[in-house]
């Protein structure tokens, strides 16, 4: 591990030298990739100086007493210096060795959540929107900001399906988690009898593809032009602005409809289209990724679910970590950071014993 930090460090002073350069500081392609590789091994190297500062201090430590001469009370500080210093090594090569875990290269990307109604009918609908309020304010919490790309809205206010981007720094490792089945238990609004109904909805999180990702050919795409329909009154667009792209070698298909402008609805649709079939590409590069995403997706079958919202009693249960918490009103206004963070400490000790 110490060769390997060394590396990372004389990496890091390379790079410092190199953005000070007339060539490089001309080149903003070079510049603004340097500056992003700085950025990645900065915390690696400040916390690769602190280890070596504890280790040169627990060394001096053992020089003194190895050398003796030291009265009482002099000797009883070393030690207590020294017994620190050891437990900050401990500490810090702890951290370190999270640190120097592969990092997702998704991590820092924008996304795309796809949200769909799945097994209860109107009840799912509803309980899709209640999701994507929650994200949403989520996002808002975290600084990031959304927009929606699409959506097929039912004439209770609920979603059949809603597509919204997510854009800020780390906004993919805040939210791919989120990817599988989530069910929901309590009385709808449209029940009479006062029965406890169970619904699903999926969520599928996307990392957001730039251009240069992922190149599309024109010729593999066939785009058609029609009119927006929705719930009624002033969802619905009378003008042929609505905007289905559908990718012929895969036969993929991406509709958007949420912009009066054909060309804004073209834009989203092609955003949407390229993180999808950037996920594709990823999943052929490593299968593991592709099995976990295809289980915790799904098809919306009530078995088939990561986390359990229980309205009756307030309890919200994420199956995969064992963890349940009682505060769903929280959570359903965005709360949901505590269940996030239990999830990538989950997801990290699973990755350091594979180490």
């Amino acid at each position: 591990m110490t060769d390997k930090l060394k590396g990372i460090e004389e990496r890091y002073e390379k790079i410092n030298g190199l953005l000070c350069s007339p060539e490089v500081i001309n080149d903003q392609k070079e510049y603004a990739s340097l500056m992003k590789e700085q950025k990645n091994l900065a915390p690696v190297v400040e916390k690769y100086r602190e280890y070596r500062k504890y280790e040169d201090t627990l060394n001096e430590s053992k020089e003194l007493l190895d050398g003796g001469g030291l009265d009482r009370d002099f000797k009883q500080l070393v030690l207590e210096e020294a017994e620190e210093a050891k437990e900050n090594l401990e500490r810090v090569s702890e951290e370190l060795k999270i640190l120097l875990l592969p990092k997702d290269p998704n991590d820092d990307r924008n996304v795309i959540v796809e949200i769909r109604g799945g097994a209860g009918g109107e009840e799912a609908a509803l309980f899709a929107a209640e999701l994507f309020r929650m994200y949403s304010m989520y996002a808002e919490r975290k600084g990031f900001k959304t927009e929606i790309l699409s959506e097929n809205a039912t004439e209770l206010g609920g979603y059949k399906e809603i597509s919204f981007s997510v854009e800020g720094e780390g906004a993919y490792s805040r939210f791919k988690f989120e990817s599988g089945v989530h069910r929901v238990q309590r009385v709808p609004e449209t029940e009479s009898q006062g029965r406890i109904q169970t619904s699903t909805v999926t969520v599928a999180v996307l990392p957001e593809a730039d251009e240069v990702d992922l190149e599309l050919n024109p010729a593999d795409l066939q785009i058609d032009v029609f009119r927006s329909s929705g719930a009624g009154g002033q969802k619905v667009n009378k003008t042929s602005s609505a905007i289905r792209i559908t990718h012929i070698p895969t036969g993929m298909v991406v509709e958007c409809q949420d912009e009066r402008s054909q060309y804004k609805n073209k834009d989203k649709a092609l955003k949407v289209l390229r993180s999808r079939l950037l996920e594709i590409e990823q999943a052929k590069q490593n299968a593991e990724i592709a099995g976990a995403r295809r289980a915790q997706v799904g098809t919306g079958d009530r078995s088939e679910r990561i986390r359990t919202y229980n309205f009756p009693q307030g309890r919200v249960s994420d199956h995969r970590i064992g963890l349940t918490l009682y505060k769903i009103e929280a959570i359903m206004n965005g709360d949901i950071d505590e269940i996030i963070d239990a999830l990538i400490t989950a997801d990290t000790a699973a990755k350091l014993k594979e180490e």
